[in-house]
């Protein structure tokens, strides 16, 4: 006889959540490129890679989630997330700025970081993001979002300090200005972003996030590649 599956309580659904982001932990330690990155013995022609990759990902977030969040107002019986959704838009706002700023200091200038193509997992997080936010369930990028901080708070700045005691790329200390903003600052966003979700009944919208945050830690490792 077959039995309804039971909807995961709110509790049970947010530790799902919780656990693609360890996993994407757990996969980074044991990748040799992200290790080189979280213990400081990272080179400067691979953390140049890394920032690159990660410009190419970090300067859709704001024009993406914004159109999310208004998606959301328009359309889904969640509309409440997208007012957050819009919050973080803004929180996200420049990022990328930094991150050229970083690339600058090491030798790139703005014009150089654009000419270089993004590589296959970069550009498959954008165009992933890019759907969901345009025509897809539009508070997926929440599970995204999630992952990404829930990475910023345990790794960033563990991954400055290594980097500035090893001291083995020239000009590293005016470097690490996207690292750096990013520790201390997500871990508020993570909490923010646990409490509201709990409010999240809607079980296509809990799959949905879900699904975007196991799509994330999936093509987050194809950064270093």
């Amino acid at each position: 006889m077959h039995t309804p599956t039971e909807t995961p309580s709110p509790m049970n659904w947010l530790t799902l959540l919780e656990h693609e982001a360890r996993a994407l932990l757990a996969e980074l330690d044991a990748h040799p490129e992200a290790r080189r990155l979280f213990d400081g013995s990272i080179d400067r022609d691979r953390y140049v890679h890394y920032l690159i990759q990660t410009y190419h990902y970090a300067r859709w977030s704001t024009p993406l989630m914004a159109e999310a969040g208004r998606r959301m107002k328009r359309q889904s019986p969640n509309s409440w997330l997208g007012e957050l959704m819009q919050q973080k838009a803004d929180e996200e706002r420049g990022h990328e700025r930094w991150l050229l700023s970083d690339l600058r200091q090491l030798g790139w200038s703005a014009e150089r970081v654009e000419r270089q193509m993004p590589n296959p997992a970069t550009t498959a997080y954008v165009a992933w993001n890019r759907f969901t936010s345009r025509c897809g369930r539009p508070e997926a990028f929440l599970g995204t979002a999630y992952v990404l901080e829930y990475l910023s708070v345990s790794r960033a700045s563990q991954s400055v300090e290594r980097m500035l005691a090893a001291d083995t790329i020239p000009n590293i200390r005016k470097a690490v200005t996207f690292l750096r903003a990013h520790g201390p600052t997500d871990e508020g966003h993570v909490a923010e972003l646990t409490s509201l979700l709990g409010s999240l009944e809607e079980p296509e919208a809990r799959d949905a996030l879900l699904l975007s945050a196991r799509t994330t830690r999936v093509l987050y490792l194809g950064l270093f590649a």
